[in-house]
């Protein structure tokens, strides 16, 4: 197995341009790749302005912010990924995606390099079936927004070798993560409660239990968490709670995970929360 010097991102999302940015401010070489050029556009943009900001509250220098910018190379081909020792998928939560991003991933990366994905709580055995190295393939699920959060879940999946761990564990702690490893089950640890715990508020609230603000303010005074339930799932986005949210129900095949009736209409109407201006709270004036 090859040091890592370089890492390939698949996906240039919230969650890719925050991967990026970290792998490359850590001195890896970066290459996030993405079908959209528009997305591109708008990830480098994101990372300029997270920079922008290090050096605005004087946690790095100008040479810095320039130098990490300078690690990315973005590209609208899959295949520039291909001289990569990493690569980490990020795209959307559905599993055909990912299915058929690794079976690309297989033809176009070399020998021995590892595949990682970021899933938030699709198996990563099931992944790796779709590879021709399923020893070289785990979970690295960083969490959002990558720049500021430090946990990275690492998931083993039921034939990810020892190297192959050690070498994705040793990357994130270059990236200054604090890493913990959760079993190849539905959720990991993180989703297995916090969606629950998301779900179950929007289920408060479907039942007139209160209202969005009233379960938000209970939750962060009586808890003492910085954020309400409701908040941290229009942040999150509806649709991605959602379809963790389902993956839970579906792969534990416990009722007290099906998701809230109120959940499903919110993202039947298009509301799925800060990024598309409503969600249980409005942003339009934002």
């Amino acid at each position: 197995m090859a040091e890592i010097h370089t890492i390939g991102v698949v996906g240039a999302g919230q969650m890719g341009n925050g991967i990026a940015h970290v792998a490359a401010a850590a001195e890896y070489q970066v290459c996030l790749t993405d079908i959209s050029q528009a997305a591109l556009d708008k990830a480098k943009s994101v990372i300029e302005k997270n920079l922008a900001r290090q050096v605005k509250k004087e946690r790095i220098s100008e040479a810095d912010a320039s130098a990490t910018l300078a690690r990315i190379r973005f590209d609208t081909d899959m295949a520039a990924v291909g001289d990569a020792q990493l690569v980490v998928e990020a795209a959307t939560e559905r599993v055909e995606l990912k299915y058929q991003i690794f079976e690309r991933l297989s033809e176009i990366a070399a020998e021995g390099t590892i595949l990682a994905s970021n899933t938030s709580s699709i198996s990563i055995t099931s992944i790796a079936s779709h590879t021709d190295r399923p020893e070289l393939v785990m979970g690295m699920h960083f969490m959002n927004p990558v720049p500021v959060m430090k946990l990275v879940e690492l998931i083993r999946g039921l034939q990810t070798s020892d190297a192959t761990f050690s070498a994705v564990e040793a990357a994130s702690h270059r990236m200054g993560k604090t890493t913990v490893v959760a079993r190849d089950v539905p959720g990991f640890l993180v989703n297995r409660i916090l969606m629950p715990y998301i779900n179950e508020a929007c289920q408060a609230l479907y039942e007139g239990i209160g209202t969005p603000e009233d379960i938000d303010v209970a939750m962060k005074l009586g808890t003492n968490v910085p954020m309400g339930p409701l908040t941290l799932a229009d942040f999150v986005g509806l649709d991605t709670c959602l379809a963790i949210t389902e993956v839970l129900y579906e792969g534990l095949g416990d009722d007290k995970y099906a998701p809230s009736p109120l959940l499903r209409k919110y993202v039947e109407a298009g509301w799925l929360g800060r990024k598309t201006g409503r969600g249980f709270y409005n942003y339009a004036s934002e």
